[in-house]
């Protein structure tokens, strides 16, 4: 069994209150986790406006698979034109960690 985990640090362009960055944030998280059938969810800079960190979390039997579906993740949420990707920073353990 392989665990990876992948944190995406976001910068919002034209937010201006927390009411609008969850209404931008909101419908990516949803969509991450309809596209690739991960866990993900907002974990991070909650009180910020202009900032989010979105964790992704995804279980397989390889770890290739995992590292496929991590970045895919990555590339989606990079490519959206409303914010963009700081940095990126991913675990996978497998049965030797």
């Amino acid at each position: 069994m392989y665990v990876g985990a992948l944190e995406l640090d976001i910068l919002l362009d034209d937010v201006h209150s927390l009411k609008q960055k969850r209404s931008v944030i909101k419908p990516v998280v949803a969509e991450v986790r309809k596209r690739f059938a991960v866990s993900v969810a907002e974990a991070g800079h909650l009180d910020l406006h202009r900032r989010a960190l979105i964790g992704v979390a995804v279980v397989a039997a390889g770890g290739e698979h995992v590292r496929d579906v991590l970045d895919s993740c990555e590339r989606f949420v990079a490519s959206r034109p409303e914010f963009a990707l700081l940095s990126a920073h991913r675990r996978v353990l497998g049965p030797d960690d």
